[in-house]
């Protein structure tokens, strides 16, 4: 959030918390969805986010992975190890759940879910796109762990830069619809469980104006939020869909 902050201040942006009195519209927001959510209508932004269900409508050929939307009762059912998360926001931790057990009895049942097969993932990337163009992007972890990395520091990382890119190119040319103009999407190198080496699979989407840049190039992340929260007036035709109520 400060690195964005100083770039904004930089273009000559006042930067403000969303705490403070008297703010006024027309604004963008970089920030979580509840109060991103409170303040819109007041300061006038459009909160542009993926559908809850894109991912388990993806082809797998995209995912690697059979990935099903549900509930949290869906949840609290399964009888086999599955990865279950949260579509987009916080509400719980995602993790691998042998049953259902260990999910709070306190989550509304009725609450949307992601449920899908248990992988594993060699490194992850977050990738900024606009128009369904990589602006910028960032490794943020090894096999789970947190590890940012700015891509193309070495001969290594830019053969690895070019296949994200192309991955990305036919995700964007098969599915580039179905999401709004400016979102993130994270990557990752899925590990074959049958043979050596790994394929390229989608990890999630994710809303640009609630997304950590990580390693990224913060100007080019800037770009990316403005187009995802800002002034409704701004709005695309095409992005309509794509607002969050």
């Amino acid at each position: 959030m400060e690195l964005l902050a100083v770039e904004a201040a930089g273009r000559g942006m006042p930067v403000r918390a969303a705490e403070e009195p008297g703010l006024a519209g027309p604004a963008y927001w970089y920030g979580g969805p509840v109060a991103g959510a409170r303040l819109a209508g007041r300061l006038g932004f459009a909160l542009l986010e993926p559908a809850d269900s894109w991912l388990a409508e993806l082809p797998e050929e995209f995912t690697g992975r059979r990935v099903r939307m549900g509930t949290v009762a869906d949840a609290w059912a399964i009888d086999r190890p599955t990865f279950v998360k949260p579509p987009r926001d916080k509400s719980f931790p995602p993790d691998v759940h042998t049953d259902g057990s260990r999910l709070s009895g306190a989550l509304d049942p009725a609450a949307p879910v992601l449920l899908s097969d248990v992988v594993t993932f060699a490194a992850e990337y977050r990738l900024f796109l606009l128009d369904g163009r990589i602006a910028a992007a960032s490794r943020y972890a090894v096999f789970g762990r947190l590890d940012p990395r700015p891509l193309g520091t070495d001969r290594a990382d830019r053969t690895v830069t070019a296949q994200i890119t192309e991955f990305a190119d036919r995700l964007a040319a098969a599915a580039g619809h179905t999401l709004p103009s400016a979102v993130v999407v994270d990557v990752g190198q899925l590990l074959d469980p049958y043979r050596p080496g790994h394929r390229w699979a989608v990890v999630e989407a994710n809303m640009a104006w609630f997304s950590h840049a990580y390693a990224a190039d913060p100007a080019r992340v800037l770009d990316v939020v403005l187009r995802a929260a800002g002034p409704r007036e701004h709005l695309r035709p095409r992005d309509l869909a794509f607002e969050r109520h």
